[in-house]
């Protein structure tokens, strides 16, 4: 597993720049490395960047914000430590916007709305509303409006006001509408790639050097569970389906 998948066609590159580079993750792929060991979309840009720059020795990445393993979407990275360091400094400011889509089970009565819970950490990674305000417990706040409606599902776009592990997918969970695909979170099933149906569509931050404001947004990917929203130019959904259609064109053109 390494860089040379982003050079596949389907894989986005939305941005890159002396500063910044923004990427899609696909479900099924971490963000940053952790024990297992496994693949990482921090390491696999540091690899591009190396190959793609043509740069010799270790090459710096900085990691400012996550996604969830089973959640695709767009990440953004910084270059140098003085741009990590202003874009986290916007990440905590929240002065960044964080969009994103879900399908949620169950038919949401209200057209819109904000969510404002207090969440705790869990010694097992999974977080939990609790009911007020602790050493431990943090404000969570969030707001959504429904998109459309169909087959006892409810398809949402949501501003993610605070960046809580977990939390989109524990407080719609937490109001009876857990994400589709969310067994942590009480989803009936799972979904093929065992992927959640959460995206993080669109992220506006300021240029860490120019200041100018720079908005991201990257397409549906193929597959995901609302039709009408299907885009089959998309990337695909799902970590090793990438993997497999990189390899199949490598022996194509072997």
């Amino acid at each position: 597993m390494n860089g040379e998948y982003f050079f596949h066609e389907s894989w986005p590159i939305f941005h890159h720049d002396n500063h910044l580079l923004v990427l899609y993750k696909p479900a099924g792929l971490l963000a940053q490395a952790d024990e297992t060991g496994e693949a990482s979309l921090l390491e696999m840009g540091k690899l591009w960047l190396k190959r793609f720059y043509n740069k010799p020795g270790r090459v710096f990445l900085g990691l400012v914000h996550r996604l969830d393993r089973p959640v695709a979407g767009i990440m953004l990275f910084c270059r140098t430590s003085k741009a990590a360091a202003r874009i986290s400094e916007q990440f905590r400011a929240g002065s960044t916007e964080k969009y994103y889509l879900a399908v949620l089970e169950g038919e949401l009565k209200q057209e819109s709305g904000v969510l404002v819970n207090f969440m705790d950490r869990r010694e097992n990674r999974s977080s939990r509303v609790v009911p007020e305000k602790s050493p431990s417990a943090r404000e969570a706040r969030l707001a959504f409006s429904v998109l459309d409606r169909a087959r006892g599902r409810t398809l949402v776009r949501i501003k993610l006001d605070t960046g809580r592990k977990h939390q989109i997918r524990l407080q719609f969970a937490h109001i009876g509408h857990p994400v589709c695909g969310d067994l942590r979170y009480g989803a009936p099933a799972p979904l093929a790639q065992k992927q959640i149906a959460l995206f993080a569509k669109e992220l506006v931050v300021s240029h860490p050097v120019g200041g100018q404001r720079l908005r991201f947004e990257s397409p549906l990917p193929r597959g995901w569970p609302w039709p009408s929203k299907q885009d089959e130019g998309g990337p695909p959904w799902d970590y090793e389906e990438l993997v497999l259609g990189f390899e199949n064109n490598l022996h194509q053109s072997e």
